[in-house]
């Protein structure tokens, strides 16, 4: 993979990564703002914006842009996450240029109806309101809101119904006319596509965009704490977390691997343990997120309720072990995981796409991902020992809902976490 990069006299980043044995295109426009961008009064607009792209322009319906894409065999779709925004579309190799003509239109030029603003506000509570069916979902909204209490890095992505019933088309210019700017925006196409070709036409489709940068959102300040509640649900869903790394940190890769090597798959030692070994679980995974300038390590399990007093216990345990005691040979075979996943992943041109967006907008360059397995592999095991044990050494994060009365108490959680990690 050979990504090329030009960067606009506005500022924008045009990426492109061809992949000559195809015949399609993957097409985006990635922004650097997400729901992290907003202010109080603007919860869940960055998702809610992501909606309304869809819902006209000055130039076409909505209807228009469903029809006028899908007449050529194409998709769009677009994402929000917490510190950007993608829009999407999967297209032949010769309609490229259509692809980015219809993603500079909408979000560019989105007109806002209030009729379709209104309309787009059941649609959206009706989504909320879904989470709130989805306690695999709700749970991890719930840690992040307690991991990062009082601030947009904690809030849910969808908002909530009261603040989404709130937005209106003052509310989503602004927001767009803030945090929609050139020098954090990056086009980027992969498969069957020609740079000079691409740049091109993003110079004269995003013109239009306004100059200079989006604002910083304040810095996060991980804090801990304990969220549960009883919920008339099958399964108890309970995500125990920690503080994690940033993206640029320098040990981000081995705690990447110490995730994997703990939780990542069926060989991890969470679900050889808890699994396996003792059947308390049938789902148990761990996970490291990366942010700007924070993240989060933790694990997670589903379970009946007749489980619930032993589950956090022996968590706990496998994950302070695994910090203490992981070996070569499990090491490798988690490197082998996340290299394999990778490659694997870039097999497709739409997650190439993605994948040159988000270094772009992280590190100001794409990485080669030859780039990226070298530093996967430079991780040793004293690295992944050493990043594992300093991971939990902030205030844990605890979430939990369904049948919650056996579930381990507070106290005895910080008790069990401080016995432990002196005793290693």
């Amino acid at each position: 993979m050979s990504p090329r990069l030009t960067v606009l006299p506005s500022g924008v980043a045009v990426i492109t990564d061809a992949m000559p044995e195809l015949g399609t295109a993957a097409v985006g426009v990635t922004f650097g703002a997400g729901a992290r961008s907003e202010t109080e009064k603007e919860h869940g607009l960055a998702h809610f914006l992501e909606h309304m792209a869809f819902k006209g322009t000055a130039r076409r319906s909505a209807r228009q842009i469903a029809e006028e894409i899908e007449q050529v065999g194409g998709d769009l779709n677009a994402a929000t996450g917490v510190e950007q925004t993608g829009y999407s579309a999967r297209v032949l190799a010769a309609d490229v240029g259509l692809a980015l003509d219809m993603l500079a239109d909408i979000v560019i030029e989105p007109s806002f109806d209030p009729t379709e603003i209104k309309r787009e506000q059941n649609v959206v509570v009706q989504e909320i309101g879904g989470v709130e069916d989805t306690p695999d979902d709700l749970v991890f909204d719930w840690l992040q809101e307690t991991a990062f209490p009082n601030q947009t890095l904690g809030r849910s992505i969808l908002g909530t119904p009261k603040s989404v019933r709130g937005l209106d088309r003052d509310l989503l210019s602004g927001f767009r006319d803030r945090c929609y700017r050139a020098k954090d925006t990056v086009v980027t196409a992969a498969g069957a596509v020609d740079h000079e070709a691409v740049v091109a036409e993003a110079e004269k489709r995003f013109a239009g965009l306004p100059a200079g940068e989006a604002p910083k959102p304040a810095l996060a300040a991980y804090v801990g704490g304990d969220r549960r509640a009883k919920r008339d649900y099958e399964q108890l869903h309970v995500t125990i977390a920690f503080e994690g790394r940033a993206f640029d940190a320098e040990d981000v890769y081995a705690a990447q691997v110490f995730a994997n090597l703990a939780g990542g798959g069926m060989s991890s030692r969470l679900f050889q343990e808890v699994r396996e070994e003792r059947g308390l679980a049938y789902s148990v995974n761990a996970f490291h997120w990366s942010y700007a300038d924070s993240g989060l390590f933790g694990a997670y399990a589903a379970l009946g309720p007749e489980d619930a007093a032993d589950i956090l216990p022996v968590m706990i345990d496998v994950l302070l072990q695994a910090a203490e005691t992981a070996d070569e040979r499990e090491v490798e075979r988690a490197k082998a995981q996340m290299k394999a996943g990778l490659l694997m992943s870039l097999e497709q041109p739409a997650s190439r796409a993605d994948h040159h967006a988000r270094h772009q907008l992280a590190f100001g360059r794409p990485l080669d991902v030859a780039e990226t397995v070298q530093k996967i592999e430079a991780v040793t095991v004293a690295a992944v020992r050493e990043s594992g044990r300093a991971l939990m050494t902030s205030a844990p994060t605890l979430a939990a809902v369904g049948p919650i009365r056996r579930l381990t108490p507070p106290e005895r959680l910080a008790e069990r976490l401080g016995r432990r990690a002196s005793a290693a």
